[in-house]
């Protein structure tokens, strides 16, 4: 049985970043849907990854990285939101296993990391979002308590093919004394109905 370590990190040596890599560039190079419509550079990944880093360091972020025997082998982060009406949610981004190690439940444990280190960070309401034919994905985020909360059709460009934008979310809580008005009518920023 592989020894299996989540890291958070701050910073990253040459070594850290070049593991990285490797794991984005095979995941893209496999056709895993994580943004990228070819496989990045080390460069592209470097200066990726030194905006994610500043932002942990800055408390409006966090970035995990699943080590397998001493290997990076997974990752993901977490995102505070950039405006003050969203500073108490996060999305959660860049989900991805490298295809060596699919099948040790690498995934699941990342995103599982990552929703436990933002409810200790404060966030109320952790988003992501998806393909719409990343069924598995989809799957494993539906068992950690995700619901979808919008489809946007074909809003995803991949060449010539375009793919569904699914977007789900999971709350982590609310502060004592928090209102909750949802929808309802009335309050700040509301309208009336046209009729």
């Amino acid at each position: 049985m592989p020894e299996i370590e989540l890291r958070w990190l701050s910073e990253a040596d040459e070594n850290l970043r070049a593991e990285i890599h490797t794991v984005v560039h095979d995941v893209v190079a496999a056709g895993g849907a994580v943004g990228y419509h070819e496989p990045p550079t080390l460069d592209r990944i470097s200066q990726w990854l030194d905006g994610v880093l500043k932002q942990s360091r800055d408390g409006d972020a966090a970035f995990c990285a699943a080590l397998v025997d001493g290997v990076v082998r997974a990752v993901g982060l977490w995102r505070r939101g950039t405006t003050a009406v969203f500073q108490h949610r996060a999305e959660i981004q860049q989900i991805m296993a490298h295809p060596s190690a699919r099948g040790l439940g690498l995934g699941k444990r990342v995103v599982q990391g990552l929703v436990e280190n933002a409810r200790e960070a404060g966030i109320e309401i952790v988003m992501l979002g998806t393909r719409g034919n990343n069924h598995g994905a989809i799957e494993l985020y539906e068992s950690l308590g995700f619901r979808e909360c919008g489809r946007v059709p074909n809003a995803i460009a991949v060449g010539h093919e375009r793919w569904d934008d699914v977007w789900m979310y999971l709350p982590l809580g609310y502060p004592e004394g928090t209102v909750l008005n949802g929808d309802k009518p009335g309050g700040l920023g509301s309208s009336p109905r046209r009729t």
